[in-house]
């Protein structure tokens, strides 16, 4: 690429959002040299393997109900998670709190991608994304969208995992000095409005002219596909017992996934079907035809779905919560996906 080319590239993308950036309640307008840095870093914890549309109406609620740092900070556990309750990714929520904790001792979010870093929930791409966005730091910012820019606008033949170093290497030989978190946001928005998956849209794009792929006359031929491993399958049992107009929930052990989420009972997650293995009270179950099904990050979920009517037995642990009031839950996905379908009968 010539000398130029880099300086060019920047110029015109840079051309291209100010006019043409997307309109997010976390984004400040191109240009502004100081914005929010909690609404920079809340949205990008809520974006890792989020889409926009999605994390917007849980970005809106939270920066309501905590509109700081100190706030956050200072939320209860289980609130925090119920509020986060069906955005995935349940880890984040947890990292999220305790991030906030951390920050508002520190003072303040630092500006730089090392100290960010050292946070919890902040891994590299996070770090670099809230240095450049939120700081003006010059950074290489390199998200999905990016990748698939970056191997279009190079043509690179290797799928996306091996090609992750020199993606990262042409990323940064096109990131300008100044700008850099405008940089960074055009480049989103060019990948989620333009340069698109399937079915890019060349002809509006301002980096055309130095694209390889389109010159190759088949963009959507780019970032080559590594072949996908099948998930593996897993099975396990919901347990819906009632005492009278309420069910009895339970609290996730703290660690592990969905951890410290509230939840219907469930027993173990295991590779055959465990049956009524780990029913919370020994009752007269009654499995329902339907199931519940779920995909997670590694593996997918089919659950099997037993009913009963609590015959008195004490519950060690969990609460029991009205039936008609179970969406104030804040039940994760999965879970609220089977109450949904036990309350149809």
């Amino acid at each position: 690429m010539p000398d130029n080319k880099p300086r060019a590239i920047a110029v015109d993308l840079l051309s291209w959002y100010d006019a043409n950036a997307r309109d997010l309640p976390w984004r400040a307008p191109p240009g502004t040299n100081a914005p929010d840095s909690y609404r920079v870093w809340l949205s990008e914890i809520m974006l890792q393997q989020t889409q926009v549309a999605s994390a917007r109406p849980y970005f809106e609620k939270f920066t309501a109900r905590w509109p700081s740092f100190d706030a956050l900070a200072a939320a209860d556990d289980s609130e925090l998670m119920a509020a986060w309750a069906g955005l995935g990714y349940y880890a984040r929520a947890r990292n999220l709190l305790a991030c906030a904790r951390a920050v508002a001792a520190l003072g303040g979010l630092p500006g730089t991608e090392a100290e960010l870093r050292q946070l919890p929930g902040i891994g590299g791409y996070t770090a670099a994304a809230i240095a450049a966005i939120a700081f003006g730091q010059r950074a290489v910012v390199v998200d999905a969208n990016v990748e698939r820019v970056v191997a279009r606008l190079f043509a690179l033949a290797d799928p996306p995992p091996g090609a992750k170093k020199r993606i990262h290497a042409l990323t940064d030989s096109i990131t300008p000095q100044s700008r850099a978190g405008d940089f960074a946001q055009a480049m989103m928005d060019l990948g989620s409005g333009i340069c698109t998956a399937r079915s890019p849209r060349c002809l509006l794009c301002p980096l055309r002219p130095d694209c390889a792929a389109f010159a190759s006359g088949h963009p959507e031929a780019y970032p080559v596909k590594a072949a996908k491993a099948a998930k593996p399958q897993r099975y396990g049992t919901i347990f819906w017992l009632t005492r009278g107009e309420q069910v009895l929930l339970v609290r996730r052990p703290a660690k592990g996934l969905l951890g410290g989420m509230r939840a219907l009972p469930t027993g173990p997650w295991a590779h055959t079907p465990p049956g009524l293995e780990g029913a919370p009270a020994p009752a007269g179950w009654q499995m329902r035809d339907e199931t519940a099904a779920h995909g997670f990050t590694h593996f997918n979920l089919q659950l099997a779905l037993a009913a009963a009517e609590s015959g008195g037995h004490e519950i060690a642990d969990g609460e029991w919560w009205p039936i008609a009031e179970i969406e104030s839950a804040g039940l994760p996905t999965v879970f609220a996906k089977a109450a949904r379908i036990f309350g149809r009968y």
